[in-house]
Parts: C-alpha cells; sequence; structure tokens
C-alpha cells in the first residue's frame, strides 16, 4: 500500500471547495508520456494554478501502473524544483470502470478516482459508487462519480449518443453514493468528433462547424438541487481549429473536427463546474507541432528533436486553458 501522501500528492477536496467559492475550475488534463507531464507541472507553476494529472484505465496500461507513480512524484518534485514551494497535484483516475480497477489505483498513490458506472441501471450505479467511496475513504482518496452518459470516443469510453443527466436524480445519487464529486452530462462528447456535422450550423464566413450550445438549463437546475456540490465536465476540449489546420497542412487528415466553444467553458468554470476534464487538445497540440516537424525538418530522427517543440506547444495550451478559460491562475 502507498499512500499519495507519502508521494506528496493531494486530494481533490479542499481544492474543489475554493474553486466553487471562487468561481473558476481545476484543469484536469489527460497524461500519457513524460513530455506531457513535464508540459502540465511547467504550466502549473509558470500560472500559480493547482493541477488535476489524470490517467485513464488505457494511459495506466500503456506507461504501467508502477512508473506513473513515480511519475507523479517526480512530478511533485519537478514542480518544487521550478520554484513552486507548495505544489497542489492531484493524480486521478479518469473513468474507472470497475471497484478493482479504483481499489489498486488507491492502493498504488492515486489521490483520486473516478467510478464510471454511468452505463449501468441507476440502482447499479449507485451501489458500485457506494462501494468504491467507503474502500477509498478509508484513506482520504476522493471518488468521482458519472450520472448520465456522454457521447463521443476517447480510449476505451465510448457511446453513439449521449443521454443528458436529469436533475432530479442528483440529490438521491450523491446522497446514497456518497461521493465527492458529479460529472454530468450537458452535451460536452469525448474525442476530436464531438458532434456531427448534421449536429452543427456552419460559419457562412468561415465555413467552419458551429457545435450546438451546452444545456446550461439543466446545470442551473443541478445547481440549485447541489448547492455548492463539485461538479465536473467531461469531454471538454475545444479542439482549437489552428491545431487541426497544422496537422491537415503537414500530411494528417482531420476533417470536421469539432470541439467545445471556449466561451461556453468559461461561463461553465464559473459555475459549481469546479473541474473540467481536457485530453484531445493535448493530443492535437502534441500532433500538430510534431507533423510540422517532420515536414520541415524530414532529416531529423533523434526524439529529442522533436519532441521538444511537442512539449512547448502542449505547455503554450495549457497556459492558454488555466488563464484564459478556466481561470485557476494564481489561486496556490
Amino acid at each position: 500500500m502507498t499512500s499519495y501522501k507519502e508521494l506528496g500528492l493531494v486530494n481533490t477536496r479542499e481544492m474543489f471547495a475554493k474553486a466553487v467559492a471562487g468561481g473558476y475550475a481545476i484543469p484536469a488534463f489527460n497524461f500519457n508520456t513524460l513530455e506531457q507531464m513535464q508540459a502540465i507541472v511547467q504550466a502549473a507553476v509558470e500560472t500559480k494554478s493547482p493541477v488535476i494529472m489524470q490517467v485513464s484505465k488505457g494511459a495506466r496500461n500503456y506507461a504501467n501502473g508502477t512508473i506513473l507513480r513515480y511519475m507523479a512524484q517526480g512530478a511533485v518534485e519537478y514542480a518544487k524544483e521550478l520554484g513552486c514551494e507548495n505544489p497542489q497535484i492531484v493524480l486521478h483516475l479518469d473513468h474507472g470502470d470497475t471497484f478493482e480497477l479504483c481499489k489498486d489505483c488507491i492502493d498504488n498513490g492515486f489521490s483520486s478516482v473516478m467510478i464510471d458506472g454511468s452505463s449501468l441501471p441507476y440502482e447499479e450505479n449507485i451501489a458500485l459508487t457506494k462501494k468504491v467511496v467507503e474502500y477509498a475513504h478509508k484513506f482520504d482518496v476522493t471518488v468521482e462519480a458519472e450520472l448520465g452518459v456522454l457521447a463521443g470516443v476517447e480510449d476505451e469510453v465510448a457511446s453513439e449518443v449521449s443521454h443528458y443527466t436529469k436533475p432530479e436524480e442528483v440529490v438521491d445519487f450523491s446522497t446514497r453514493s456518497g461521493c465527492d464529486s458529479l460529472a454530468i452530462s450537458i452535451g460536452t462528447s469525448h474525442g476530436a468528433y464531438k458532434f456531427t456535422p448534421e449536429q452543427c450550423t456552419r460559419d457562412p464566413k468561415t465555413g467552419k462547424l458551429v457545435p450546438p450550445p451546452l444545456a446550461f438549463d439543466i446545470l442551473h437546475e443541478i445547481e440549485k438541487r447541489l448547492p455548492g456540490f463539485p461538479i465536473v465536465l467531461h469531454g471538454s476540449s475545444s479542439v482549437p481549429q489552428d491545431e487541426v489546420d497544422t496537422i491537415n497542412a503537414h500530411g494528417g487528415k482531420l476533417p470536421d473536427a469539432v470541439g467545445i466553444p471556449e466561451e461556453q467553458l468559461r461561463e461553465a468554470s464559473k459555475s459549481a463546474v469546479c473541474k473540467i476534464n481536457i485530453d484531445s487538445d493535448s493530443r492535437l497540440a502534441m500532433t500538430a507541432a510534431i507533423r510540422k516537424h517532420f515536414d520541415e525538418k524530414p532529416g531529423d530522427f533523434d526524439p529529442r528533436q522533436y519532441l521538444k517543440p511537442a512539449r512547448e506547444n502542449m505547455k503554450k495550451m495549457y497556459i492558454h486553458k488555466i488563464v484564459e478559460v478556466l481561470g485557476s491562475n494564481n489561486k496556490l
């Protein structure tokens, strides 16, 4: 058993309470590689922001759980080395699908876990979430649950259609399950293709797709029923068109990739939404930089030559999200 406290990590309880009261959201950035981790830490330190470094089941299998534990510990020490005396870093399991997976993460130094029972019948979702909560709270690990289903594909999480969260269920669910935060479905979606062209309109000037608006009426109703309770938005990458254009200009093929407009995320972050998940934007920033580098310098073969600009581009994106979208800068 490795306690996250031994690694210098924190759970989400205090940072969420501050975010809800302060009208901002904590960035939750997924990572798979050293370069992503470095960029996340650099951005968090430079902006003086708390940060959630989250790992999906697939990413954990890819990187190895033991290595991730030491990467998280290294992230804390790296932040201190960069001048942050008291970094607030969470290591979070994103979309855990079984009790056993959540338990293994808790036992191996994760400070927060998500149990996603959203595809299960309502009572089964409550029962599974409660089981994870009861185990996690023994070790002061916080638990995120999900009610409602997001469409889209990201790693091993996939659904063809979304089912909005029912506001009339949130009090009963959160009370009986004991979860510390609740991921809801109000129109966000996983992946770089969050909406089909048929779901969007097109800007007559640019020809770019304009996605449908988020269901803020559902969010506001949930806020009324669960005042002050931490709410989470998954699938909240904006799919920056400049990164998509760079990818396409240098040999990529991402037609009609579209995400959540940043102004809508900015509005959400000022509400009870205190954690916003961003994964695809990091992938796009990394891929855009690598494709551009290979196109312009085809003779390069040292990974450091193309991973360094990829890391810088991700860092730039993370800083933009923290400062311009989520408002979590200068909160340490």
